[in-house]
């Protein structure tokens, strides 16, 4: 099963050191992981990201880049858990 979570970042960014830190708390509380991907291992990925890195994603969605909001990863992960009772 793919992670819920891919951190895009760079071997040398220590903001992408500080989130990927910053996440591993919530990581072990939600019992999940994250797939960490270096930018610079790709030309597609660098060129889309470059100096915007740290970006975190869920599912697709951006819940933040620079600094890690613990909020929004918070509530991404907690939907995930969470059944949808609208579609009952």
């Amino acid at each position: 099963m793919a992670a819920p979570l891919t951190l895009y970042g760079r071997t040398w960014c220590h903001l992408c050191d500080d989130m990927h830190a910053a996440l591993e708390p919530l990581l072990a509380e939600f019992g999940t992981h994250v797939d960490v991907i270096d930018i610079d291992a790709d030309p597609v990925l660098e060129a889309r990201y470059n100096e915007h890195v740290p970006v975190l994603i869920c599912d697709g969605v951006e819940l933040c880049h620079y600094h890690f909001d613990e909020a929004r990863v918070r509530a991404a992960l907690m939907a995930r858990v969470t059944p949808d009772r609208s579609a009952q």
